[in-house]
């Protein structure tokens, strides 16, 4: 038995090339009992051939794979204990759904007298009891998508892996299901990796994201620290959206407060302890970071920024509402709660403010 402060998946300066193309390129990452790991990167960036070279649909040509303690190299898929879950869910249309479910059970030649338990047990755990006898002809999209894991975790595979789970989903399902995956995989303490393009999706899934990027990890951590401490210009740009200011030159900190000179000439604050005072910069501020007040308003707070802006745009997203506002420094985006109360309109003069610990600095080549 494989000891819980082991991790079920280590990675170890994994490579793999497709011609001259290096489509993962010197990965290491290890996935710790019980979570769930996220592969997120845009389209071309290795995450389905890094899900591909776990499940052992791909070799690697250098580095080392181990799944709970074992080595991987020359192992079929069939011999990783592993279950998959693709983007299509490949039911078989002329099985019942117990059929389906107990496929897997049958192959690994579980006892008979505990298969229609463990097919029942599946059932209740993804909300279709009474559904067993019906083909996946019969279901919606979402419920044969809870057959396809109620399979995939029937075997009680030491991994399970979702390729793009919830992607064949409207958006509404996508959003209802994702929660309901996530309370799954908690509810049988899945050790899990799922790839996704959907940063939403990741964000909402996952203890831990690999944001990837031509191959290569860009930043790994939780989603609160992918999105509030971004330590790329990347992953800025891919996770959420963000503002952008940059400029070269500034003076040391004080008291953990750099004070930088924008292109435009506007000082910016920005908590950092070692930012150097000479060199180009650029600064990302998430859009819910900025409030948006009436013209001439001073911030409360004497180390915050504060911008000068006119309204461009407004548009209500029910529960929030996105401004954009033309300032010197370009044009800025601010999300804000929609509480009933006043609200800005197009052409009206206003102030942006934002804390110097808001901003987050990063070089401009990274």
């Amino acid at each position: 038995m494989q000891d819980p402060t082991e991790p079920v998946v280590v990675f170890r300066n994994v490579s793999k090339r497709f011609g001259s193309t290096a489509a993962v390129d010197a990965m290491s990452f290890t996935v710790v009992p019980g979570e769930t790991l996220s592969l997120l990167g845009p389209s071309g960036c290795g995450k389905t051939t890094t899900l591909r070279l776990v499940a052992g649909f791909e070799q690697p040509d250098a580095g080392s794979i181990e799944i709970a303690s074992q080595p991987m190299a020359g192992k079929r898929p069939y011999e990783r204990n592993v279950g998959l879950l693709f983007q299509h869910y490949a039911l078989f249309p002329h099985m019942t759904v117990a059929e389906n479910i107990g496929y897997g059970l049958k192959h690994r030649r579980w006892p008979k007298a505990e298969v229609g338990g463990r097919i029942a047990e599946m059932l209740r755990l993804v909300r279709l009891e009474g559904f067993d006898a019906r083909k996946p002809g019969q279901l919606s999209g979402g419920q044969q998508q809870r057959v396809a894991l109620a399979r995939v975790l029937a075997t009680k595979p030491k991994l399970v892996l979702l390729d793009e789970p919830l992607s064949a989903l409207d958006a509404k399902l996508r959003e209802e299901l994702g929660l309901e995956l996530k309370q799954i995989l908690s509810t049988v303490g899945s050790t899990t990796i799922v790839v996704t393009h959907d940063q939403d999706e990741a964000m909402s899934l996952a203890d831990r994201i690999i944001v990837m990027n031509r191959g290569r990890i860009e930043q790994l951590g939780t989603p609160g620290e992918i999105y509030a401490q971004p330590q790329t210009a990347f992953v800025a740009s891919f996770i959420g959206r963000t503002n952008w200011f940059s400029g070269s030159g500034g003076t040391p900190a004080v008291n953990s407060i750099c004070r930088l000179i924008t292109n435009n000439g506007t000082a910016l604050k920005v908590k950092s302890a070692d930012i150097p005072p000479a060199g180009d910069w650029r600064v990302c501020v998430r859009p819910e970071r900025i409030a948006i007040m009436p013209a001439q308003a001073a911030p409360a707070d004497p180390d915050a920024n504060s911008l000068v802006g006119e309204v461009v745009s407004v548009v209500n997203m029910g529960a929030q509402l996105h401004y954009v506002c033309r300032a010197a420094e370009g044009r800025i985006t601010i999300v804000q709660p929609n509480t009933g109360g006043p609200r800005f309109k197009t052409g009206e003069a206003v102030s942006l403010h934002f804390g110097a610990g808001d901003c987050v600095l990063l070089a401009p080549d990274t």
